[in-house]
């Protein structure tokens, strides 16, 4: 999102929107900015704004209320503006993009954001605040503990989508938060601009928390009441699409989850089944495990080694791109895991793998190069092809890991 949004700001709201504030003040002298994304919500946004300019006036914040509006044609602009509201004008479509623009723009040390369908309560904003107040720096809602009204969250929603991804994003990112798609949340505006938001969809509300539980924010949770939104249209979510981001996002900020784990678990059966046929046939009562499984396994360790690196390669431009922290494990293994002490253990691993090849001609030699046992035979050469072919993948990865560090050092 530009950085100039904020210079973008159609016929800015009245001095009283701020609550006794001027627009002149400086950043932060406004303690609260409700946030909310608008496209066609003409119905419901009128509604959402007195909400929000109630809960200012009944508490005594000194806040105001800004509507990131993501090119509704339906008049939205002009409710917003004629109720005292500030318009921000946000040329890229989509729920991220709007709410990235917001963010920028809001002049206030807190944000609290929701969707302008009248779904959530503007008017009771207490908890949140207070919780910001106490110094956590993300307050997420939770509509699970505070209540889903009947018809305001699709079936499908509230028993598969958000639980599963919610689930999957408290296991990869080490998080406790219970409702990861909650539109009703508030933070810390300059701990959230810090977090780099890039996404431009819906994905935007899993983008939030994931950062904010790798960047170590404090993080807070407190119940709130979905009702069903007030439009006659529906609503802008499509749930197979849009579930499928969020959880293309989860998968994306967590590669040990999307190669680490898969790829060790893939290399350790490779090995364990290598230990337990290398020596000879095993038998399982009637069942017999012999050089077949050892072509499996070659190929597991083959696939769980690439995927190994796969990891190493993304986690290493992640870090670099500033989308994930680097880590103190992974620091300590690029210092010593160098290039030059790659490319021995590369070495190493393919003079071994050829050595066997030798060996393994060298015994169809005494054979006159005809029948083999290749019961045999292919207990030297399937160990020794993997290991031929899993040091060239350490070496080429271990160069092309040096040739994205000098990318690095030449931006």
């Amino acid at each position: 999102m530009d950085d100039d949004v904020a210079s973008r700001v159609v016929a800015t709201a009245p001095p009283s929107v701020l609550m006794g504030t001027s627009t002149q003040e400086k950043p932060h002298a406004i303690e609260l900015t409700i946030v909310m994304p608008c496209l066609n919500e003409a119905e419901t946004l009128a509604t959402c704004i007195r909400k929000a300019q109630g809960f200012l006036a009944r508490t005594g914040v000194v806040g105001e209320v800004l509507i990131a509006d993501n090119g509704s044609a339906d008049g939205s602009q002009r409710i917003a503006l004629d109720l005292g509201a500030r318009v921000v004008e946000v040329p890229t479509r989509g729920y991220g993009a709007a709410l990235c623009a917001g963010i920028r723009a809001a002049r206030g040390k807190y944000i609290i954001m929701g969707d302008s369908d009248d779904s959530y309560d503007f008017f009771r904003l207490d908890p949140f605040l207070a919780k910001l107040r106490e110094g956590v720096q993300l307050v997420m809602g939770n509509r699970f503990k505070g209540g889903i009204m009947p018809g305001a969250m699709p079936l499908l929603h509230r028993y598969l989508g958000n639980p599963v991804l919610s689930t999957i994003g408290r296991s990869f990112f080490y998080t406790s938060v219970g409702d990861f798609h909650c539109g009703l949340r508030g933070f810390d505006r300059d701990a959230v601009l810090k977090l780099n938001l890039r996404s431009s969809g819906m994905e935007f509300a899993s983008e939030m928390v994931a950062k904010a539980s790798l960047a170590g924010l404090r993080i807070g949770e407190v119940p709130t009441t979905l009702s069903p939104d007030g439009r006659s249209r529906p609503p802008h979510l499509r749930s197979w699409r849009d579930g499928w981001r969020h959880l293309r996002f989860l998968l994306m900020f967590a590669p040990r989850w999307l190669f680490l784990y898969p790829g060790l678990v893939l290399i350790a059966l490779g090995l364990v089944a290598f230990a337990m046929v290398l020596p000879g046939p095993l038998r399982v009562g009637s069942v017999a495990f012999d050089v077949h499984t050892l072509v499996i396994a070659m190929a597991a360790i083959l696939v769980g080694t690439q995927v190994v690196v796969f990891f190493l390669l993304a986690k290493q431009h992640a870090s670099a791109a500033g989308l994930l922290p680097v880590g103190k494990n992974f620091s300590a293994f690029r210092r010593y895991f160098s290039l030059e002490r790659a490319l021995l253990f590369a070495g190493a691993l393919v003079t071994l793998g050829f050595a066997g090849v030798v060996a393994a001609v060298m015994d169809w030699k005494l054979h006159s190069f005809g029948q083999l046992d290749y019961t045999h035979t292919m207990r030297i050469v399937v160990p020794s092809v993997t290991s031929l072919a899993v040091g060239v993948q350490i070496g080429l990865a271990a160069f092309l890991s040096g040739i994205l560090d000098l990318e690095v050092d030449r931006s």
